[in-house]
């Protein structure tokens, strides 16, 4: 497509960016010898970089974000328009589209009730963090403030968030961090740490979550935060019999359910959250990325109105609040741009799609699970899928992770984006991810189906 820039100018920008920007997740030697990736424009499932060249985007935008595609112009003109008439003030007041984004949203989550704004994933975590350990301090003599995390979920890139992350290699470095957080065990099934039939293993792992509570003390303990489906961490569906037993669990030690939905939320899984998939009722639902599909930043956290309560009990207590601020939570971008996208995803059916072309794309997955033995396990809900690369599928040893980084090398050399778990899991980045945009069709599929095909041959022969 036209940039409307000249190759001059292309290489000035590209050298710009070389010599100054610093990027995310990114080890920077490489590119003394090679040009950094520079993304000029997007339009439905493509991009093009600097030079040109043009990418499906089977990631949607690399981090699990665009949901309804790029160049959506309805939602640009929503935060143009909204921007002219009003562009920020502060979270102590309200705005025309935060009131009715948040109208809009809390009807896709019948039970919960209250929408504090911010600004990113991490900072949505946070701050259940923060009004988990002021309940313990208010209701409970400050005892109730441990919260757990799984193992291979992760919640955040703040010193906090990192504190529950259950992906050793992202908090490697950056310790020491916040006290009171505890792991609970993962419940990837393919890799099971019980000797269990199949068909117990999803209660078996969240029978572990209660030992957990117990081997801390149950009094000690606020909340649990999971994701609904793991996703750096491999893209790991809970079994069945995981998501009622847990939901027991908490209920029974009178936990807080906190449901981090920063990449399942807004359709991904086929429902507005992957929560609505297993019937749990959460305390606190997260979300950011794909609330506005990266038009403009938004983080949510969402209540029920009995953990609302909890923070207005005393009004002549002048500390009785939620003493909180998140400077650009007050942004009228986010809840503008997230009004728009919600509309697309119910104008355009976008959840049927999910549905539908999820399950044609793990039906493509398995056949080419079925050409390859280097792919273990095949795995993912919706839109949002993940396939792991073993040495031998009897041991299941992994792969050499640059095998595993060479499969998406190679398929972007075809033009096609794919992602992959990424300095995450110590000896277990190999498990490949696709998470297409929602309005992603069955030609799209086929091209990064072939991509994958032709990468897959090429590395392991």
């Amino acid at each position: 497509m036209e940039s409307g820039f000249s190759a001059n100018d292309m290489d000035h920008i590209i050298e710009a960016d070389r010599a100054h920007v610093w990027h995310h997740l990114t080890p920077h030697k490489k590119f003394e010898t090679s040009d950094p990736l520079v993304i000029v424009e997007g339009k439905g499932m493509h991009i093009w970089d600097a030079r040109g060249k043009r990418y499906l985007d089977a990631v949607s935008g690399g981090v699990w974000t665009v949901n309804v595609g790029y160049g959506r112009e309805s939602i640009a003109n929503a935060v143009r328009d909204q921007l002219v008439k009003l562009n920020y003030f502060a979270g102590s007041g309200g705005s025309i589209p935060g009131s009715l984004f948040v109208e809009k949203l809390l009807d896709k989550m019948p039970g919960m009730s209250r929408v504090y704004f911010s600004n990113s994933g991490s900072e949505a975590n946070e701050k259940v963090y923060k009004m988990v350990r002021q309940i313990a301090h208010k209701k409970y003599g400050g005892k109730k403030y441990k919260i757990l995390y799984r193992d291979r979920d992760y919640h955040g890139t703040t010193i906090t968030t990192l504190s529950t992350s259950g992906q050793p290699q992202r908090a490697e470095q950056y310790g020491p961090f916040t006290p009171g957080f505890v792991e609970v065990p993962h419940c990837l099934s393919y890799r099971k740490q019980w000797d269990v039939p199949d068909e117990e293993y999803g209660r078996r792992a969240a029978d572990a979550i209660e030992e957990v509570i117990l081997r801390e003390g149950p009094e000690t303990v606020g909340a649990i935060v999971l994701e609904p489906v793991t996703a750096g961490g491999g893209v790991i569906v809970p079994p069945e019999g995981y998501w009622p037993r847990v939901q027991e669990i908490c209920r029974k030690y009178d936990i807080l359910l906190h449901i981090d939905e920063v990449v399942c939320g807004c359709g991904r899984t086929g429902k507005w959250f992957g929560y609505q998939q297993f019937g749990i009722e959460p305390d606190f639902v997260t979300m950011a990325k794909g609330v506005a599909s990266g038009y403009a930043a938004i983080s949510c956290t969402v209540t029920t109105e009995r953990v609302f309560e909890m923070f207005k009990e005393n009004p002549d207590d002048p500390m009785d609040y939620f003493r909180d601020i998140s400077t650009f939570g007050g942004c009228t971008a986010g809840p503008a741009a997230a009004l728009e996208n919600f509309r697309i995803i119910e104008d355009e059916d976008l959840l049927s799609n999910v549905n539908e072309m999820g399950a044609y794309l793990m039906e493509r997955l398995h056949e080419l699970m079925d050409r390859h033995q280097v792919i273990g396990d095949v795995r993912g809900m919706g839109l949002f899928c993940g396939a792991e690369l073993v040495a031998d599928r009897e041991s299941k040893q992994p792969v050499d992770e640059k095998q595993a980084q060479a499969v998406v090398g190679e398929c972007l050399a075809q033009g096609v984006l794919i992602g992959v778990t990424n300095r995450s899991l110590n000896g277990l980045n190999t498990t490949l991810c696709l998470s297409p945009a929602l309005i992603v069709g069955k030609a799209e599929i086929d091209e990064i189906i072939t991509a994958m095909d032709n990468a897959l041959t090429r590395v392991f022969g």
